[in-house]
C-alpha cells in the first residue's frame, strides 16, 4: 500500500462487526481483503458485493458525495459505476460513512498489456463523452481537479523541482505549453477526476466498469482526458481522441490542456507514490507517451 498512513486501522473483524450491526443479512457471507489505497480500504463480500471504507478523514468527506451523486452518474453512462447498493453509518468504533457496492468481475486495466487496451479505447471515449454533461450548481467542487491549470502551477513546479527527474526540462516545456492553451470557457461538466488505469476494470478483453469516483466534481473535462496518455499507447490514444471528438466535438485547446494534466498526474505520482510500483509505472508510461510517442492529436498516420 502506498500513500498516507491510515487514520483508522481497518481490519477484517471491524468490517464484520459493521456488517453484523448494520446489514446482518449480509454479515455471514465470505469476506476477504482486496486492496488498500490512498483513500479507501476494500473487501470482497460474497460473490456479488464489495465493501469500501474510507481510511482517512479527507476520503470520508468524499463518501457523502458518492452516496448522493453516483446514482445520478449511473443514469448518464452505459458502463457500470460503483453506485452504492447499501449505505453504512458511522459508529462508536468506526467514525465515518461507508458503502457496499456491486462486485464487478475483472482486473484493473493497469494489470493488462498496454497494447491490448486499444480494443476498448472507443468504449472509454464514449463513457467520457456521456459523463461530460453539464453538472448542477451544487455539484462537488474539487480544488485539485477540473480547475484551470494555473491553479496547480506552483505545486507542479515545486514537485518537479525536487524530483531531479532526467526529463524534467522537457516536462516543464509541455506544462508551459498547456498553461498557454485557451482556458475552458464552457459550463462546468461532470468530471471523474482520477482517470488512471487502476480505476478501470477489464474483463475478457473489454472495459467492464469505471470505479473510484472520490474525486468527482464539476469543471473542465480536460483533467479526465489525460487518460489518453496514462492508459494507452499511440494507436489506442488515436482511437480514443477520434471517438471522443466525434461524440463531444473537436477542440484543440481541450487536448492541449489534457496533455498538461497528464504531465501533472505523472509528476504527482512520482513525488507522492514513490513506494508504489503501480503508480510509478503509470507515471513513467505517461511521460514516455507525452514526450516520445507520435502526436495522436494530429490524427491517424498516413
Amino acid at each position: 500500500m502506498s500513500g498516507p498512513a491510515a487514520e483508522v486501522d481497518i481490519t477484517l473483524d471491524l468490517v464484520r462487526d459493521l456488517l453484523r450491526d448494520q446489514h446482518p443479512d449480509l454479515a455471514e457471507r465470505p469476506l476477504s481483503p482486496l486492496a488498500e489505497g490512498w483513500d479507501n480500504a476494500m473487501f470482497r463480500l460474497g460473490q456479488h458485493f464489495l465493501v469500501r471504507l474510507p481510511r482517512r478523514q479527507v476520503a470520508a468527506d468524499l463518501v457523502a458525495h458518492e452516496h448522493r451523486w453516483l446514482p445520478v452518474i449511473a443514469r448518464l453512462v452505459d458502463l457500470p459505476v460503483p453506485a452504492p447498493v447499501r449505505h453504512g453509518r458511522p459508529t462508536a468504533y468506526f467514525p465515518w460513512s461507508w458503502s457496499i457496492t456491486r462486485w464487478t468481475e475483472g482486473r484493473p486495466a493497469a494489470a493488462t498489456a498496454v497494447r491490448g487496451r486499444g480494443h476498448w479505447a472507443g468504449t472509454l471515449a464514449r463513457f467520457a463523452a456521456q459523463l461530460h454533461r453539464p453538472a448542477p450548481a451544487d455539484a462537488p467542487h474539487n480544488p485539485f481537479r477540473a480547475v484551470p491549470l494555473a491553479h496547480r502551477d506552483e505545486v507542479f513546479r515545486e514537485r518537479l523541482g525536487r524530483l531531479d527527474h532526467p526529463r524534467a526540462a522537457q516536462l516543464l516545456t509541455v506544462w508551459e505549453q498547456a498553461l498557454r492553451a485557451p482556458l475552458y470557457a464552457g459550463e462546468p461538466v461532470w468530471v471523474h477526476g482520477d482517470p488512471h488505469p487502476l480505476n478501470m476494470v477489464v474483463h475478457r478483453g473489454r472495459l467492464a466498469a469505471v470505479i473510484d469516483f472520490g474525486d468527482l466534481s464539476g469543471g473542465d473535462p480536460a483533467s479526465d482526458l489525460a487518460t489518453a496518455w496514462q492508459t494507452f499507447d499511440w494507436e489506442g490514444r488515436a482511437g480514443f481522441v477520434v471517438r471522443y471528438s466525434e461524440l463531444a466535438g473537436r477542440d484543440e485547446a481541450l487536448w492541449q490542456r489534457a496533455r498538461g494534466w497528464a504531465v501533472l498526474y505523472a509528476v504527482n505520482s512520482l513525488a507522492l507514490s514513490a513506494d508504489s510500483a503501480e503508480f510509478l509505472a503509470i507515471a513513467e508510461h505517461t511521460i514516455a507517451q507525452v514526450l516520445d510517442a507520435p502526436d495522436a492529436l494530429a490524427g491517424p498516420r498516413r
